[in-house]
């Protein structure tokens, strides 16, 4: 009983302004998280990002979980009813002097300058590798398009194949020229 009431005293003690604190930044980034498209293939399509995603959205359930629990003050500690079911009631007195005395001040939080510059560069990172991706992207539809024009028919000559795939006709010349005539074939 005593360290019950010690626990919710503690929870008791910290300063309204703290608790409606915490209650606004949490419901300001549960907001932000809310306009987020989870199930974009940009969250699947690595297993890691798939995971960490899984493992932030449940750091986000659990944070929306808190905020509910923790919304409303606690309700004040019913000394009498201890001094009635513990046996040492000058404990209880004390405590509860203790409890009425006792003004801690606000917790506060700051992000540090250091933290802030590390996940800037993270983000810049994260920005350079998406147009990084992006031009992949680009020169991979070009490519596609290219390929649809280019299709090999049973029309096609060689000489149209050498000018549409150089690299595999050099690859070719390669393999006749070193007499590498069953390089590619299954039965090596």
């Amino acid at each position: 009983m005593i360290y019950r009431l010690l626990a919710v005293g503690h929870r008791f003690s910290r300063s309204r302004n703290t608790l409606t604190m915490m209650s606004g930044a949490i419901r300001r980034t549960t907001q932000r998280l809310s306009s987020v498209d989870w199930s974009s293939p940009v969250f699947k399509g690595d297993h890691e990002i798939s995971a960490m995603v899984s493992s932030f959205r449940a750091w986000t359930a659990q944070a929306d979980a808190m905020a509910e629990k923790f919304s409303a003050p606690p309700t004040p500690i019913d000394f009498a009813a201890a001094k009635k079911s513990v046996r040492d009631v000058a404990l209880v007195e004390a405590l509860e002097k203790m409890y009425k005395s006792a003004k801690p001040p606000a917790e506060t939080f700051a992000w540090s300058a250091e933290d802030q510059a590390k996940k800037a560069q993270l983000v810049e990172d994260a920005k350079a590798d998406m147009a990084f991706t992006k031009e992949m992207i680009d020169d991979t539809e070009k490519e596609i398009v290219y390929m649809r024009l280019n299709k090999t028919t049973r029309d096609m000559s060689v000489n149209d194949m050498k000018e549409i795939y150089p690299d595999i006709a050099e690859e070719v010349e390669n393999e006749i020229e070193n007499r590498e005539w069953f390089k590619d074939t299954l039965n090596k």
